[in-house]
């Protein structure tokens, strides 16, 4: 025999891993075999463990099943009932905390009219009308009426440094800078401040915020935000105090309520990132106060295309340059002209400028949109400073001083504008 075959010979196999054996219970509706994993001995899940074979008045080793007493629909043990009602998923919901108010801040109830309006099917009269209202607004009010800021913040100075970060980490870490650098030169990173940072996310500005205000005395940061998020970077501020997450939907949010802000605290709005209808949900939450009024707002505004007429604080403005809830609609849809490009998938984009060809949407008009790219972004840039412009105006009625402003280049971002406003003193 060869060494080789006495190897072979002398080398054990391994023995096989024992099979994990499954409900034999037959799921009708998913038509199949229940998936849940069995005890030693047995054939059925506790859930579909028949207890009819059982003689009458006899009891299971494990004891006797029972239906759950808060959902029919599945069986638990008796012995555990008593655990089982605090972790059911059907267990009734805790009381709604008093800051949370149902709808406190939708705004108005608005059936739209006009769900399915296209601008391709609009007549030439009604487009080409909607457009002359937009520019002659934008000339009388906004045009040239929005100056340029650079302002950052030395806190996240060595993080843009990181070659290991691609743009879109660059982006969002140049947009915290600018917002930080704009907090720094009002003067409100300092003690006794509260921060309530609506559509928090995973809670990038929040944690950058948070590490500024350690050094600082009774200054907090609230999160708001409607969704759990994995993953959250404010999880990583190891003073907890600092730190206070609410996950609500703003529509119901009662921010003078909040048990959260202390009476002696000066408190400011911040967002990085607030889309469309969100932006109109927090300044009418903020306007909404009597007692702990909000000092300052600081939003970067966004998606304006996902505006909804009901919830819009700007309509009186509207109104008043007769503007119905149908030209809105049609305004927002023209908003994202703004920054939707040319239309064109990134791979033909990229065999465009292999071939050094334009585009052809940048040399011909397009007879179905009637505008040619470069009109379109200019009326689409218009349409979303108009939408703001609607929203300073509902800010002055409630006393605030406001502004518009752009607080970051346009090759970081196409959405660099920010909306600032501050509470008047003798308000």
């Amino acid at each position: 025999m060869s060494e080789k075959e006495a190897k072979c010979k002398n080398v054990t196999e391994p023995e096989c891993s024992p099979v994990t054996k499954t409900c034999s219970h037959w799921v009708t509706r998913k038509k199949r075999f229940c998936k849940m994993t069995v005890g030693k001995n047995k054939e059925y899940c506790g859930e579909h463990e028949p207890t009819a074979e059982l003689p009458q008045g006899e009891i299971a080793a494990e004891g006797e099943r029972i239906f759950c007493p808060l959902d029919s629909k599945h069986t638990i043990y008796k012995k555990n009932l008593r655990k089982h009602l605090k972790i059911c998923n059907a267990r009734p919901k805790i009381e709604v905390p008093a800051y949370l108010i149902k709808n406190f801040n939708a705004g108005e109830i608005f059936h739209q009219t006009h769900p399915d309006l296209r601008l391709t099917d609009l007549s030439n009269e009604d487009f080409y009308g909607i457009i002359k209202k937009v520019r002659d607004i934008y000339t009388q009010y906004i045009e040239n009426q929005i100056p340029f800021l650079t302002l950052y913040h030395e806190s996240l100075e060595k993080e843009l440094n990181k070659r290991e970060y691609g743009q879109e980490s660059r982006k969002h870490l140049s947009q915290a800078s600018a917002l930080l650098g704009i907090l720094n030169a009002e003067q409100y990173l300092d003690n006794s401040m509260c921060f309530v940072e609506f559509g928090a996310g995973k809670g990038q500005l929040a944690y950058y915020l948070a590490k500024l205000l350690e050094n600082k005395q009774n200054s907090q940061v609230i999160l708001i935000d409607r969704m759990s998020l994995r993953h959250k970077k404010d999880n990583k501020i190891q003073d907890r105090s600092l730190i206070t997450r609410i996950r609500c939907d703003i529509a119901d949010l009662c921010i003078e309520k909040l048990p959260f802000i202390q009476s002696d605290q000066c408190c400011v709005a911040v967002s990085k990132h607030l889309c469309g209808a969100a932006t109109d949900l927090t300044l009418r939450c903020v306007s909404q106060t009597k007692q702990k009024h909000v000092d300052f707002i600081l939003i970067a505004v966004c998606c304006h295309h996902r505006c909804d007429w009901s919830s819009f604080v700007g309509k009186e403005f509207f109104q008043e340059h007769h503007l119905t809830s149908k030209d809105f609609l049609i305004i927002t849809k023209m908003a994202s002209w703004a920054i939707c490009g040319t239309g064109m998938s990134r791979e033909r984009r990229q065999a465009l400028e292999k071939q050094d060809q334009p585009s052809q949407d940048d040399s011909v008009t397009n007879i179905k949109q009637r505008l040619c790219l470069a009109e379109r972004e200019t009326i689409g840039f218009m349409c979303k400073r108009l939408l703001d412009y609607a929203r300073l105006k509902f800010l002055q009625l409630h006393g605030y001083e406001v502004a518009l402003k752009y607080y970051i280049p346009k090759n970081i971002t196409l959405e660099n504008v920010i909306l600032l406003a501050k509470r008047k003193k003798n308000i």
